[in-house]
């Protein structure tokens, strides 16, 4: 597996763990509870971020990586 499938694989698996944590946020009756999976989903979206720079950055730099 190459660097860029990885990073790629990361990137999905983490839109998957933001989306969980938002549907936990939402049907969480208890406040905190409901903060904490909501503070959560902000951080885990902050490193989607990142990665999504870093895979556009890896597809500028080496073209064949480009899906």
């Amino acid at each position: 597996m190459t660097i860029a499938s990885s990073v790629k694989q990361s990137l999905a698996t983490i839109k998957g763990i933001e989306a969980q944590l938002s549907s936990l946020a939402l049907n969480s009756l208890d406040p905190d509870t409901k903060e904490i999976f909501h503070e959560s989903m902000l951080t885990i979206a902050s490193v989607k971020k990142e990665l999504q720079s870093r895979v556009l950055e890896l597809e500028r730099l080496e073209p064949q990586y480009k899906s």
